[in-house]
């Protein structure tokens, strides 16, 4: 008994000698919906850009870099470090929007957007010509400037900023697109001659449009707003 009232002494005096900007106050008193959110955004992020790179251009510039070069672990890298940098800016824009509308205005741009990605995602991608011609720079060099600017402009690029916009946690959005689009890519680099006519990419597609075309209708019917989305 003793040693549970010194517990409890001790936590008492960490929460309020340590201070309200403590991490362990930070820890102790977050609300338990803002960790379901925090999760909720870094899952449904990693989902839906893992299942939209499914045969998306990028995905399809990796097959070819594998392919090249046939180098995967430099390739992987570069993807990786490519896409951190390409999706962070897509998610501080989308951060950014949240600042600029009010809510009511800013869901249903987020819903109309999400339902317009559930049709592009539909349409099958290609590579453009610009895309083919490599750098002469080297494995690393060439994948990390052919992927990103590859990204400009992409769906899961443009998914990135619709998601963090509606979440508003650009950290999470951010660690949850480019595990997704990794989860794409990296099989892609690593197996590509294998996997390349095995998958499954327009019922994929067809999943990931469900997925987009439902959050699109849970944004505009305020799904979430309880919970401050």
């Amino acid at each position: 008994m003793q040693i549970v009232n010194r517990l409890g002494e001790t936590i008492a005096q960490m929460t309020t000698t340590v201070g309200p900007g403590s991490p362990f106050a930070l820890w102790l008193f977050v609300r338990p919906w803002k960790v379901l959110t925090l999760m909720e955004s870094f899952l449904l992020s990693t989902g839906v850009v893992a299942l939209a790179e499914i045969g998306d251009k990028t995905q399809l510039l990796s097959f070819l870099l594998a392919a090249k070069f046939r180098r995967p672990l430099p390739i992987v890298v570069a993807i990786l470090i490519a896409t951190i940098f390409n999706h962070g800016f897509a998610a501080a824009i989308g951060s950014w929007v949240t600042t600029l509308v009010s809510p009511d205005t800013l869901r249903w741009i987020l819903g109309i957007s999400f339902i317009a990605m559930a049709g592009w995602i539909l349409i099958p991608d290609k590579l453009d010509e610009d895309d083919k011609k490599l750098a002469k720079y080297g494995v690393f060099v060439t994948t990390l400037i052919a992927f990103f600017l590859a990204e400009m402009g992409d769906k899961t690029q443009i998914a990135t900023v619709a998601l963090a916009a509606k979440f508003d946690a650009f950290w999470p959005v951010l660690a949850g697109t480019t595990f997704g689009m990794m989860l794409a890519n990296v099989p892609a680099v690593y197996f590509g001659n294998k996997l390349a006519g095995r998958m499954p990419v327009t019922l994929v597609h067809r999943i990931a449009a469900v997925i987009f075309a439902l959050l699109g209708l849970a944004t505009l019917l305020g799904a979430g707003a309880q919970f401050g989305l």
